[in-house]
C-alpha cells in the first residue's frame, strides 16, 4: 500500500533524497527492512502524485559487512572494497522489492568523480538521469566504492552527503532532503549540551554556521554534520533547497515534499545555474586550487573582474590549460573556473604583472590566469 497523502499538493516537484547508515540500519549492524519498507511507502506516495525522486542511498557497506559477518574493527580499503561490492547487491535488491510492490521500477547508478570530472561525462550523467525521471524511474544512487578508493587521490567522494549534492545540481532538483538520525543543525552538540537549540532556517553559511557543525558521525556513517554543511553550501549555490532532519519522524518524506517546515532549512543563495555553471561548481571535477587573497576574491565576487597572476600567491595540484581549478581564500573554498594556464605556468607566473608573462614564461595566453566569464562563485558575496 502506497502511504496517503493529506493532498496532492507539492511545493517541490524535482527531489534529491539522501538516506544515510544509521537511519537505514535503525543503528543496529544490518538493514532495517522495516525502516526502509517505511521510506519507500512515502517516496511512493509522493511518486504517485507527480514528483521525480533520486535517492542517493548509504548502507552498502553495512549491509556487505554483515552479509560477511566481518569484523568492525577491519577497515582497510580492500576489505571495504569488497563489503561494498557484496553489500551493494543486497541494498538494490531490497529497494527493488520494496518499490516493486508500488509498481515503481528502480535503476542503480554508481558513480565515481572521474565519471564527472570533463564536461562530456557530466553531461552523459546528467542525459541519463534525465531521461530516467522523464520515464518515472526511481534512480539510486550510490559512490562506487569498488573502483573509488582512499588512495586514488581525487577519485572519491567521500561521503554520500556531498554526493547527494552533486546530484541534485546534476538533474536540477528543487529540493535536497538529508535524512539520518540528526534532527538538524543544532547550535551545540544536543547530546552532551541540555542549551541546544535547534536552528530551524539558515540563509547563509557563514563561519559561525560551520562551527555549530562539530563531528556527530553515527558509527557506521562516514559523514557527520560537518559534510552535511558542505553538501548544504554546494546544493544551495545553485539554487537547491536543503533541509537536513531525521528520517524516523512519522511521514517526514511527504511534509518535506508539502514544504512543511521540519529539521533545519538552507536557503538556496543562488538562483537555478545554468548547466555549464553547475559543471564548474563540481569540486570533483577541480585539479587542483589557487589561493588568492581577499581583495581578489571581493573583486571577483563584487565587480565581475578576471583572475589575474598578481592575485595569486599559493598554487596546488596539477592541470592543464582548459582545465577546471578552485579558487580559495585559505582554507575556504569560494568557486571554481577554468584555467588559461597550467599549473607549471601558474607557479611561475604567480605575483606577476601581466607585462612579466612573456618574459618569465617566453609566450603568453593573455592576461587573465582565469577570465571572469569562465568563473563561477559558491556563495554571492
Amino acid at each position: 500500500m502506497v502511504a496517503s497523502m493529506n493532498n496532492s499538493y507539492l511545493a517541490y516537484k524535482r527531489i534529491v533524497l539522501k538516506l544515510g547508515t544509521s537511519l537505514l540500519t535503525g543503528n543496529s549492524d544490518r538493514l532495517s527492512v522495516d525502516v526502509m519498507s517505511t521510506l519507500v511507502s512515502q517516496v511512493a506516495a509522493i511518486h504517485a502524485i507527480g514528483a521525480e525522486v533520486v535517492i542517493v542511498s548509504s548502507g552498502a557497506v553495512a549491509a556487505g559487512r554483515h552479509r560477511l559477518k566481518a569484523n568492525h574493527e577491519l577497515n582497510g580499503v580492500p576489505l571495504r572494497q569488497v563489503l561494498a561490492a557484496v553489500g551493494q547487491a543486497r541494498l538494490m535488491q531490497v529497494y527493488e522489492e520494496l518499490f516493486e510492490k508500488h509498481n515503481i521500477t528502480v535503476a542503480q547508478a554508481l558513480l565515481t568523480k572521474a565519471d564527472l570530472t570533463d564536461r562530456s561525462g557530466y553531461l552523459n550523467a546528467r542525459n541519463t538521469f534525465l531521461s530516467l525521471l522523464e520515464l518515472g524511474i526511481v534512480g539510486i544512487v550510490n559512490e562506487n566504492d569498488v573502483v573509488a578508493v582512499d588512495e586514488l587521490a581525487g577519485t572519491r567522494f567521500g561521503d554520500n552527503d556531498n554526493l547527494s549534492a552533486m546530484v541534485a545540481n546534476l538533474v536540477d532538483a528543487n529540493l535536497l532532503i538529508i535524512l539520518s538520525d540528526i534532527s538538524g543543525l543544532y547550535t551545540a552538540d544536543p547530546h552532551t549540551d541540555p542549551n541546544a537549540r535547534l536552528i530551524p532556517e539558515v540563509c547563509n553559511i557563514d563561519a559561525a554556521i560551520e562551527s555549530m557543525a562539530g563531528n556527530t558521525a553515527g558509527k557506521l556513517g562516514t559523514g557527520g554534520m560537518t559534510t552535511k554543511i558542505e553538501a548544504a553550501r554546494l546544493a544551495t549555490a545553485s539554487g537547491v533547497s536543503v533541509i537536513i532532519t531525521n528520517g524516523n519522524q512519522p511521514d517526514i518524506i511527504q511534509r518535506l515534499a508539502q514544504g512543511k517546515a521540519i529539521g533545519t532549512r538552507f536557503v538556496p543563495s543562488a538562483t537555478k545555474l545554468e548547466s555549464r555553471e553547475q559543471w564548474l561548481l563540481y569540486e570533483s571535477c577541480a585539479r587542483g586550487n589557487l589561493v588568492i587573497d581577499n581583495t581578489a576574491a571581493e573583486a571577483i565576487a563584487c565587480h565581475n573582474k578576471s583572475l589575474l597572476p598578481a592575485s595569486v600567491f599559493e598554487v596546488h595540484g596539477e592541470w592543464q590549460r582548459g582545465d577546471l581549478v578552485d579558487i580559495r581564500t585559505g582554507e575556504t573554498r569560494i568557486g571554481s573556473g577554468i584555467a588559461n594556464y597550467s599549473s607549471a605556468d601558474t607557479q611561475r607566473i604567480k605575483g606577476c604583472h601581466f607585462a612579466q608573462i612573456s618574459p618569465e614564461l617566453g609566450y603568453d595566453y593573455g592576461a587573465e590566469l582565469m577570465h571572469r566569464n569562465n568563473i563561477t562563485l559558491l556563495n554571492s558575496r
